[in-house]
């Protein structure tokens, strides 16, 4: 029992010296804190001394600890002071980018009530690309961001010509490409004094030079005729199809030199080199070929295979486990 009793006081004692200490200090913390700043107003405060500029930087080269430093009091040397930035954009990560977003939401506040265009019917205009823009301001700027630059450039686009303001056309000319593609008229296909015209169609890595004269309805590729040439039918077909689509198989020869490529793609850039021809004689069967296909350039490429891969896309069977 006595040593229960004396193992309990000791208990006791040691739990009361634990919160000892802690009780102390809060109570000092708290007492020091009461009385730490002073409640009295008779301290008196005197203004700042007016602050003269000054350029000399010879003349502040010494401290304030200096004899002469007290007639200088009061005057702030600006060769010594912190530049301001001229933009407060200038403290986020892209101030160049935030310029012109600002820019651009100014122009469209002050302008937005001048008659616009219908829609469709604004000017073509390329603008630059968000890689040009990124290698000229040097910023991080991500495609959402360029995004809403590119909408307030299509805003003011819309704006009439006759009314767009000078500062308008300055800043829309600044994010346009240097070349617009829309602008390059293509050479036009005339027919010569010997009544040919040569022209030139591309398919995949294939390149045909055609030339069509009017006569009895001969084809020759490359000095061999057409059936000797292509061996599968449906190349043959599509080689003249411009020709059979305008029922004009027996009224025009045909000369071609390929180069490039498979056979099917030299007969598909044929039917493109045959049908550009075909409108330098006769421009009025241009809607037909539209519709026949024949006028656009197909621009599909087969898929390259992938490293890894059976095929472009096939993935090996034991993968698929």
């Amino acid at each position: 029992m006595e040593s229960t009793a004396l193992r309990v006081g000791a208990v006791k004692r040691a739990v009361t010296c634990y919160h000892r200490p802690v009780v102390r200090q809060a109570g000092h913390f708290m007492q020091r804190r009461a009385f730490a700043s002073s409640t009295t107003t008779e301290d008196s405060f005197d203004a700042a001394e007016p602050i003269h500029f000054s350029s000399d930087r010879n003349q502040f080269s010494k401290r304030s600890t200096s004899v002469e430093a007290p007639q200088h009091r009061g005057r702030i040397d600006l060769a010594r002071l912190r530049v301001v930035p001229h933009s407060p954009s200038y403290f986020t990560s892209a101030p160049q980018y935030t310029d012109d977003l600002l820019h651009l939401s100014a122009l469209l506040r002050r302008h937005h009530l001048l008659p616009v265009l219908p829609p469709g019917q604004a000017p073509r205009v390329a603008w630059k690309t968000i890689d040009q823009y990124k290698t000229e301001t040097a910023e991080p700027v991500r495609v959402k961001e360029y995004s809403a630059i590119l909408t307030l450039l299509k805003r003011l686009n819309y704006i009439h010509p006759s009314l767009l303001p000078a500062e308008v056309l300055e800043t829309l000319q600044k994010y346009k490409r240097d070349v617009q593609p829309h602008l390059n008229q293509a050479k036009p296909i005339l027919v010569d004094e010997y009544g040919c015209a040569r022209a030139v169609g591309r398919r995949k890595s294939s390149n045909v030079r055609v030339t069509v004269v009017e006569g009895d309805g001969q084809c020759m590729i490359n000095g061999r005729s057409l059936t000797n040439y292509f061996g599968r039918l449906h190349d043959r077909e599509s080689a003249l199809w411009a020709l059979k689509s305008t029922e004009r198989l027996d009224k025009y020869n045909v000369w071609a030199v390929a180069s490039g490529g498979g056979t099917t793609g030299q007969a598909e850039a044929m039917t493109l080199g045959v049908a550009k021809a075909l409108m330098a004689h006769e421009p009025a069967l241009k809607p037909a070929l539209r519709r026949a296909g024949c006028v656009a350039r197909d621009p599909r490429r087969v898929e390259r295979k992938k490293p890894g891969k059976l095929k472009a896309r096939k993935m090996p069977a034991w993968v698929k486990r």
